[in-house]
């Protein structure tokens, strides 16, 4: 890839450590911008950061609207902050937790749906009531009336302050497939038949995974104030290498967060393998003041 403004250029990190000579790049070819990618040496490492994010969000917003992700990568994320809670290092009893998407079909008290999975990983760990919780009815007859009610219930609720989100093997967020409208907004999306591999292992049978869900568009999704996309291992290495490097494109939906004024994308080295600038953003975000979190 070629670099538009690069030069080379010595970044001291702080006195006692490494000095790195590396090609900087001024401005994304594509975008103009790039993401802050934060590379860490394993998935608790990037837990405890991104956790330590959301502490310092709350200590500044105590009733900070938190968009939430499943799955398997967030949970060192959940179990840091929760951690910090009992430990009394922040206060979340006003937070506020929000929903990405939802399976189409699943009854509320199913351990799969994501308002159980949510509900289970994250409220309750934080010791939040039910009533702190905001997320798509999955259930209505009426999909299109539900997502445009979510949508409503986020812009009334303030927006959201900081979205976790995670990235498919073939670059989606959310159930954003490749080829959403980068302006999309909430609505029913068909899963394709690897996102539905890919979640087969929280499911007795393969069979059992919904075809369809509710998951905020990439524009609704952009709305949030703060963005952090956490990946890890070497089978996500090469999504990250295309959503942060590559082009802007529907083909990557995670691509979009290129387009936001304050994204970061924290990866392992394994999910970091594929990156060209790898020690360009490792020496950027060893330059930053600790003070400046992510």
């Amino acid at each position: 890839m070629s670099l538009h403004g690069a030069g080379t250029r010595q970044i001291a990190c702080s006195p006692g450590r490494l000095v790195y000579t590396i090609a900087l790049p001024e401005t994304h070819p594509e975008t103009g911008i790039f993401v802050e990618v934060v590379i860490v040496p394993d998935a608790a490492a990037g837990g405890e950061l991104i956790a330590e994010a959301m502490a310092d969000l709350l200590r500044r917003k105590p009733d900070a609207l938190l968009g939430v992700a499943t799955g398997s990568t967030p949970l060192p994320i959940y179990e840091a902050l929760a951690a910090k809670v009992r430990a009394a290092e922040v206060d979340a009893s006003r937070a506020r937790i929000c929903q990405l998407d939802e399976y189409v079909g699943l009854p509320f008290g199913h351990p799969e749906s994501y308002r159980s999975v949510v509900l289970r990983e994250v409220v309750e760990p934080l010791g939040l009531p039910e009533s702190s919780f905001l997320g798509p009815d999955g259930t209505t007859d009426d999909v299109a009336a539900a997502c445009a009610a979510y949508d409503s219930a986020l812009a009334g609720a303030g927006g959201v302050d900081l979205q976790l989100l995670g990235i498919g093997t073939d670059g989606h967020i959310g159930f954003n497939e490749p080829c959403s409208s980068l302006a999309s907004r909430t609505r029913i999306k068909t899963l394709t038949e690897q996102t539905r591999q890919d979640n087969a292992r929280f499911f007795d049978s393969p069979d059992e995974v919904p075809h369809h869900v509710i998951t905020q568009g990439i524009g609704t999704i952009l709305e949030a104030r703060h963005l952090v996309l956490l990946a890890t291992g070497a089978a996500k290495a090469e999504a990250v290498a295309l959503a942060v490097e590559g082009p802007l494109s529907a083909l990557v939906p995670a691509s979009a967060l290129q387009l936001h004024a304050h994204a970061t994308v924290v990866v392992d080295e394994a999910a970091a393998s594929r990156l060209k600038l790898a020690d360009y953003f490792r020496a950027t975000w060893a330059a930053k003041p600790d003070w400046q979190g992510i």
